[in-house]
């Protein structure tokens, strides 16, 4: 039977359009290839007891009146998803040596310890930190749908934003003279991009920071939980997620796709779907392949060929017989870099593989809320993040897999002595399970071309007036992804929502 909505992939944002279309009375279908749903924000269980999510740390537009909590009231779901809130006296906190910075949520408490660490340089810094604001609030009215009388009342904050359309985070860094130290300890949170600042726009930093400001948040029930229960929204409403169908072509008629073919990834017999739309939530670039490029306009075709964004390396352990507040850990992230320029600090290890001088992010999910337990009384999960060349790790694991086993133990020991040096002595005697996961973890598991971990990469070209967005140049096809719209839980649920509006014409996101 046709269905009204047929998705394909069962990410963050398919669920989240998926949950709308089908508490609306639509009827929805949904393919993955996974066994889990949630694409990066699936949860995986290891050892019988540990759990771990994917790729999700933090985030943030949780709050009242933001486009996560928009949805989920949509879907009576506000009372049942809830969120802890990080520390708002510092929910990031950066670490490097001769210097500590914990960034707050309030702009002019930040000032003020970028001032008490660099002095001399405290007018540039104020400044940066105002320009920040300024083109924060300039994004929010660019952003659609845009008000023509918003435009002329913030006509400042527009201008602002628009001169930094091609602008790198270094750039703009250069154009206030910060020092070196200052620009690393603003950006060490560059694993949340994957981007040094010379190849990071400014944009992408900016919405990133001055979201986590206005409240940086973690699932009161882990994540696990808010996947599921977008899942069991579908699911109530007559919808159907079918695992293990891993979509191999789309079928069209004229410039009109119908429906796809799937194979069952279990007993590899393939199989037809049709329906009135198709939501395509995997890759564009991938999915636009298998449809034959000459099939999109050239306009589209130009939107469609950009970078993939670069992979990680990603450490998911466990310790017992320690609690990690005692040691300087809690409702925070810490970022940690051994090198003072983050620009140098991604060549060595992107391009050189070279990781004696790391730069990386530790999260603490078990810290985060107490509702719920990741792992059994008396163990903590504990979780290490940086950047990994797909290309590198590929040839590796394709051509001598004990080097690539060898590279990953390497990584993991470099992140362990900088534990045992920096934060917790003698770490490895709590350290009870350990697992590493690479870019081709990434592509094998999530489905990712190119093991990447947010589409297309955010750099300014990617994040101009031309990236692409849901609309394709094919009938009742649509996008639905980071790369069609934008990256990270939030971001996410944004993609799914806008595409249901888009389609229903109900109006549930608005800028207030």
């Amino acid at each position: 039977m046709k269905t009204d909505y047929l998705i394909v992939g069962s990410g963050l944002s398919a669920l989240v359009f998926g949950a709308l279309m089908a508490k609306s009375g639509k009827q929805v279908q949904i393919l993955e290839a996974h066994e889990h749903p949630g694409g990066f924000g699936h949860t995986f269980t290891m050892a019988k007891k540990y759990k771990f999510n994917a790729q999700l740390h933090y985030v943030w537009d949780c709050g009242e009146g933001g486009s996560v909590n928009r949805v989920l009231k949509k879907l009576n779901l506000d009372r049942v998803v809830t969120f802890n809130h990080y520390d708002p006296n510092g929910f990031d906190h950066m670490r490097m040596a001769g210097y500590s910075l914990d960034i707050p949520s309030k702009s002019e408490k930040l000032i003020q310890r970028l001032v008490a660490l660099f002095p001399a340089d405290a007018p540039r810094l104020r400044q940066f930190v105002e320009e920040v604001e300024k083109t924060s609030k300039g994004l929010k009215i660019l952003s659609p749908p845009i008000k023509g009388v918003e435009l002329f009342q913030n006509i400042g904050e527009v201008f602002c934003a628009l001169k930094y359309l091609h602008s790198t985070l270094q750039d703009v860094f250069d154009g206030f003279n910060l020092p070196q130290a200052a620009q690393t300890l603003l950006a060490l949170q560059w694993p949340d991009f994957l981007l040094p600042p010379e190849q990071l726009s400014f944009y992408a930093w900016v919405i990133l920071f001055t979201g986590y400001q206005k409240g940086a948040f973690y699932p009161t029930k882990h994540f696990e939980f808010a996947i599921d229960s977008l899942v069991k929204v579908i699911e109530e409403n007559g919808g159907e997620i079918l695992y293990n169908y891993e979509v191999t072509d789309f079928i069209l008629k004229d410039k009109t796709v119908t429906g796809v073919r799937a194979i069952n990834r279990l007993n590899n017999q393939t199989q037809e779907f049709t329906a009135e739309t198709i939501i395509c939530n995997m890759d564009p670039k991938k999915a636009a392949q298998a449809i034959g490029w000459e099939k999109f306009s050239k306009t589209l075709q130009k939107k469609l060929n950009y970078d993939y964004s670069p992979s990680n390396f990603v450490a998911y352990c466990a310790v017992k017989d320690i609690n990690l507040r005692d040691y300087g850990f809690g409702e925070w992230n810490t970022f940690h870099t051994e090198h003072r320029n983050l620009n140098e600090a991604f060549t060595q290890m992107y391009e050189k593989h070279d990781f004696s001088n790391l730069s990386f992010a530790i999260t603490t999910p078990t810290l985060l809320t107490q509702e719920e337990r990741d792992c059994p009384e008396g163990y903590q999960i504990i979780e290490f993040l940086t950047v990994a060349n797909y290309a590198y790790f590929k040839q590796l694991k394709e051509k001598d897999k004990k080097a690539y086993q060898k590279k990953k133990t390497e990584i993991l020991d470099a992140m362990l002595n900088v534990m045992e040096q920096h934060y917790i002595p003698n770490f490895r005697k709590h350290l009870v399970f350990k697992i590493t996961g690479s870019p081709t973890t990434n592509e094998h598991f999530c489905g990712c071309p190119q093991g990447n971990s947010y589409g297309s990469s955010l750099t300014p070209d990617n994040m101009g007036i031309g990236r692409l967005n849901h609309h394709t140049s094919l009938k009742n096809f649509y996008f639905c992804n980071a790369s069609s719209g934008y990256p990270g839980f939030a971001p996410t649920f944004w993609t799914g929502a806008i595409l249901y509006q888009r389609l229903s014409g109900d109006l549930i996101l608005s800028k207030n």
